[in-house]
């Protein structure tokens, strides 16, 4: 089997260093079926290939099989495509010695692997149960241009007609880890085989390195089956865990809705003025640990790394999606050890109790609570007032009167198409002096941006202090 990866990206030879495989000299891995060679067929600033070679040792598989299975002979294991044809086993060599490229990190560099460069991947010889239309169906929708030329039988005897195998060039401008996951992923799914038993494990496997991208492609459901061997309850599991509230893909769509929101509320420079709102809140608790829940793409949390003061500062979002943007924002991996062990950020729900969620003397929830069905905020509040118990409590929430005055807003539609309720002055004030009450807190109220005396201001802060 062969894989050749190239960029044109100059520096082109900095691809030694996102692969973690040095240009300069042959590296060759042993696997538990066969050897993995790595090399480098060019290698120059203007462009680079690096080629994955892999042996596959098919003798030796079939005979541990037999002498699992009893030892019972048949020539068929013996004559087959396995060792040519790109399928599970190539999917398992590139993750075994790609296993740092795959994850995103470099530590040479790191901007370098976070950003889309121009790359041309070769498959020699690819299986394509479904034809050359599956495979545009596959890779076109992850921004592939697709170049596809099938492979006859044999060309000594054309009229035994086309194989169901490819040889492949796909070229995309994409971060390097996305490759790799894309053909980690789908080229078992194009074989629609598997070298090795598929059990619950795999469906983590599969939601790890695709769920960025599977819940939003128009063959998802195919792309599970296949790659979970059409084991149905497997399917369900891998489907119901990447589907939240009906929605194909929730991190996805809550980006372009938040992105829609945030230029509905871009002429006035809302954003910026919530998060200035939240943080002289913050401020003014005189807070040594500060926990953002629903911390999103990390903005409040690189505005609090500033404050000097904030000995710990925790992050909990529900997206791992959205907590890889805030891991970016923050420049996790790049800031100085005692920068980086103020800050920590947690996947989590806001609707179950959490004891990380304990201990903390300021708690921000900024835009959060219009995200939770109706029927959920009362386990928000358990979950915020009874069990976390912050010393202080900073909520924001959209007020719906305002609405009117954003002017691309039809009347009676909310700012964001994934919020479930928003409030009027009142319906907060209520909400909050209810919960305050109850859980021994005082509470005043703040407007946060240009006001008017009929309608109020864009958004609505509560400030809750025990």
């Amino acid at each position: 089997m062969l894989l050749t990866i190239t960029t044109t990206h100059q520096p082109a030879s900095d691809l030694g260093y996102l692969l973690y495989k040095n240009p300069a000299r042959l590296q060759s891995f042993s696997l538990a079926f066969g050897q993995a060679h790595i090399f480098y067929p060019e290698a120059n600033a203007d462009r680079c290939t690096a080629a994955l070679l892999l042996e596959i040792d098919p003798i030796g598989l079939v005979r541990n099989r037999r002498a699992l299975s009893g030892g019972s002979f048949s020539l068929e294991p013996y004559v087959n495509d396995r060792p040519y044809v790109a399928s599970s086993f190539l999917s398992v060599a590139i993750a075994q010695v790609f296993g740092t490229a795959m994850s995103g990190t470099s530590r040479e560099r790191q901007e370098l692997a976070d950003t889309q460069l121009p790359f041309e991947a070769r498959i020699a010889v690819l299986p394509c149960r479904g034809g050359d239309l599956f495979l545009r169906k596959l890779f076109e929708p992850l921004g592939y241009a697709v170049h596809a030329d099938r492979i006859i039988l044999d060309d000594r005897f054309p009229e035994w007609g086309e194989s169901r195998y490819y040889s492949v060039r796909l070229e995309a401008r994409v971060r390097l880890r996305d490759l790799l996951r894309h053909l980690y992923v789908l080229m078992p799914v194009l074989d629609d085989e598997k070298h090795y038993w598929v059990g619950d494990d795999e469906v983590d496997k599969l939601l790890r390195h695709a769920s960025e991208w599977l819940g939003s492609h128009p063959e998802k459901e195919q792309i599970a089956d296949r790659y979970l061997k059409h084991r149905k309850h497997l399917v369900r599991d891998a489907m119901a865990r990447l589907v939240e509230e009906d929605d194909p893909d929730p991190d996805t769509t809550l980006e372009e809705r938040t992105n829609e929101e945030t230029e509905l509320e871009e002429r006035i420079s809302l954003n910026e003025h919530r998060i200035g709102a939240v943080l002289a809140a913050v401020r003014n608790s005189n807070p040594r640990r500060v926990l953002d829940l629903g911390c999103g793409s990390g903005k409040l949390l690189e505005r609090l790394l500033h404050e000097n003061s904030i000995e710990r500062i925790v992050g909990l979002d529900v997206s791992y999606r959205v907590l890889e943007v805030a891991k970016d924002r923050l420049r996790l991996e790049r800031l100085p050890e005692n920068q980086k062990s103020r800050i920590q950020l947690m996947q989590g729900s806001l609707t179950y109790r959490d004891r990380r969620l304990e201990g903390f003397d300021c708690a921000t929830a900024v835009e959060v609570i219009e995200h939770l069905d109706p029927d959920r905020l009362a386990a928000f509040e358990r979950v915020v007032f009874a069990f976390a118990k912050p010393q202080t409590l900073v909520i924001t929430t959209p007020n719906t009167e305002y609405n009117i005055k954003f002017d691309n807003l039809p009347a009676g539609k909310l700012r964001h198409k994934d919020h479930r309720f928003e409030w009027t002055r009142l319906e907060f004030e209520s909400w909050a002096k209810r919960n305050a009450e109850k859980y021994g807190y005082s509470v005043r109220f703040l407007a946060i941006g240009p006001a008017y005396p009929e309608l109020g201001a864009p958004t609505q802060m509560g400030v809750f202090q025990r």
